[in-house]
């Protein structure tokens, strides 16, 4: 893994709360993180993880505290290319949805471009880095809905690297594909992280994979339980309460 700069923080979240309704999610949660992280997001089901993730992007407005983006409060902050989102519940086409993978990943221009920009050459050759780094340049003329669940969601993430970005928040991105695929989508990550410098943020319920995968781990059950290593993370037993099993030290670092 590439060394995470401590003096560079990405993501700055302070005394954070957020509610539906009279229903409170996020309890003053406050959580930096650095350039070239790879951060696993955990807690039990209905604690605020994809909440949380939303109220960074800006999808949702906290109640109360502060969001910095790069430095910027998120009220001011311009450079939205800068970060990428792939959502959980991307794997919903139809086969004949008419979309090839390439027109799919092109999309991922707009971030960066403006949504009603001509495509150009730069637009072309960054879909063709993206795809062939997450291994779809061969399917790049098959229709988005005639792929596998697994090979749709490494679209999705050719299409959130098109834009250039510094960070990509995940959410569950191997929720509901083969063992085979998520093997293949985690080496993909570790890559990205590793050899494109970039800041990963990867919502999961896979506990005993995550701690294997990634830099730091986030517990989230609407307050921020814990934010450390894997090996801390694994030494804390109140978490095996918390998340509701009991969980098993791999040591397995790349």
């Amino acid at each position: 893994m590439s060394p995470v700069d401590h003096t560079q923080n990405i993501i700055e979240v302070e005394n954070v709360f957020f509610s539906y309704g009279q229903c409170d999610v996020l309890k003053d949660i406050t959580l930096t993180i650095h350039k070239g992280d790879y951060l696993g997001l955990v807690g039990p089901n209905g604690s605020g993880k994809t909440t949380l993730i939303k109220v960074i992007l800006g999808l949702l407005k906290p109640r109360r505290g502060l969001i910095r983006l790069f430095g910027d409060d998120i009220k001011d902050f311009q450079n939205w290319h800068k970060i990428s989102y792939v959502p959980q519940k991307t794997i919903s086409f139809e086969v004949g949805f008419p979309a090839t993978v390439k027109e799919v990943v092109l999309m991922g221009r707009y971030g960066r471009r403006g949504m009603f920009h001509k495509v150009t050459a730069e637009d072309r050759k960054k879909t063709e880095e993206a795809l062939k780094e997450v291994n779809m340049w061969n399917f790049r003329d098959c229709l988005i809905g005639e792929l596998s669940g697994g090979q749709q969601r490494r679209v999705f993430i050719a299409r959130a690297l098109a834009s250039q970005p510094e960070v990509i928040f995940l959410d569950e991105p191997t929720v509901g594909i083969d063992k085979t695929n998520q093997e293949e989508l985690y080496a993909i990550l570790r890559k990205l992280n590793k050899d494109m410098d970039l800041t990963l943020v990867m919502v999961s319920h896979d506990i005993e994979k995550i701690v294997q995968e990634t830099m730091h781990i986030a517990c989230i059950d609407r307050t921020l339980v814990c934010h450390a290593s894997p090996e801390d993370f694994l030494k804390d037993s109140p978490l095996q309460n918390i998340l509701g099993y009991n969980i098993k030290m791999i040591h397995h670092r790349h």
